[in-house]
């Protein structure tokens, strides 16, 4: 009997060259669209360590080699969000750039889809104010 593997998403966006598209295009568009202008202002005027931060961690969470944990340990999210007010709008400017960053990288519409709702999940679960 032959086992089908399906691919893991880190596979599906192009492993390491697409997830430093969609982080690098992501910043892009948080740096330079006014409707992003809230999160960007709560981000140092240098984006590179966050760049960096979140290339690691989208590689694992999205099913690839956990370079993030090697580095810093357990992500935790929330934790590390909490010094941050982030409330519905914050949620929704960023989620507008990750949204927008993937819809320029022709992926499949079923990752596109999946992503986005585990985008949103885990962008709601950063809310730490109304």
């Amino acid at each position: 009997m032959s086992q089908i593997l399906e691919a893991t998403p880190y596979e599906m966006i192009g492993g390491e060259a697409g997830v430093s598209q969609l982080v690098n295009r992501f910043y892009e568009i948080m740096d330079t669209d006014p409707v992003a202008v809230g999160v960007r202002g709560v981000h140092q005027a240098d984006l590179a360590e966050a760049r960096e931060k979140l290339r690691l961690f989208l590689t694992g969470w999205l099913g690839g080699p956990a370079l993030y944990v090697e580095r810093y340990g357990h992500p935790m999210l929330r934790a590390r969000h909490l010094p941050f007010r982030i409330d519905e709008r914050m949620r929704d400017e960023w989620l507008y750039c990750m949204f927008k960053a993937m819809g320029e990288m022709n992926l499949p519409k079923a990752l596109v889809d999946h992503l986005e709702q585990s985008f949103w999940r885990t962008a709601d679960f950063m809310r730490n104010a109304d």
